[in-house]
């Protein structure tokens, strides 16, 4: 899991357990038990506390702009809430591998460096930089290559098809590597004379 990922899932969780431990806390001061323990001086519900009597119900639904905010308030909600849920769902970065043995795994930054290695070495290629994404049974690498000017892209890539990304396969089978590759050429450099 990526530290982005990782970091938003803390600071979501922390949110709903203040929101919840806050909304616990009130509802419990209105309690008798709760309510006697308190120290004088805390603010403190009263026992017969009516959140909305029906006076206020009906002040409320007199405003026209109340309905449609809460309305698509909670819509905005529901649409974090599963835009959430589906980034838990797709793959992160790998960081991590297991190879079938109790205690052998493969390190994803590795084997992404591995690649990236190998991927410069394909004439042609001036830069080359390698992510690998997915979970255990899904694999995708991402690669990005900038080529020299006069390289032939053709013949990169089917180098790199043929030798890079079918020996990260060999690595990684029997899982499947699907391999996105994007390609850029290195500008000429424009000399200045004076």
């Amino acid at each position: 899991m990526s530290r982005l990922r990782s970091s938003a899932n803390r600071t979501a969780l922390l949110c709903v357990a203040v929101a919840l431990i806050g909304a616990g806390a009130v509802l419990a001061s209105a309690t008798d038990v709760v309510r006697e323990r308190l120290p004088s001086g805390w603010p403190r519900l009263d026992a017969d506390r009516v959140w909305l009597d029906g006076r206020d119900l009906g002040r409320w639904r007199d405003q026209g702009w109340w309905t449609p905010l809460v309305v698509g308030a909670l819509s905005v909600g529901v649409l974090l809430f599963l835009g959430w849920a589906v980034a838990q769902v797709r793959g992160g970065l790998l960081r991590e591998l297991p190879l079938g043995q109790p205690d052998v795994t493969l390190s994803g930054p590795a084997l992404a460096a591995a690649m990236a290695e190998r991927a410069r070495a394909v004439d042609g290629v001036a830069e080359a930089q390698v992510s690998l994404w997915g979970n255990t049974r899904r694999l995708r690498a991402r690669i990005t290559l900038v080529l020299l000017p006069d390289s032939s892209p053709e013949a990169v890539l089917q180098h790199l098809a043929r030798h890079t990304v079918a020996e990260a396969r060999a690595a990684t089978a029997p899982r499947a590597l699907t391999a996105d590759v994007r390609l850029r050429v290195r500008s000429h450099k424009s000399r200045r004379l004076r």
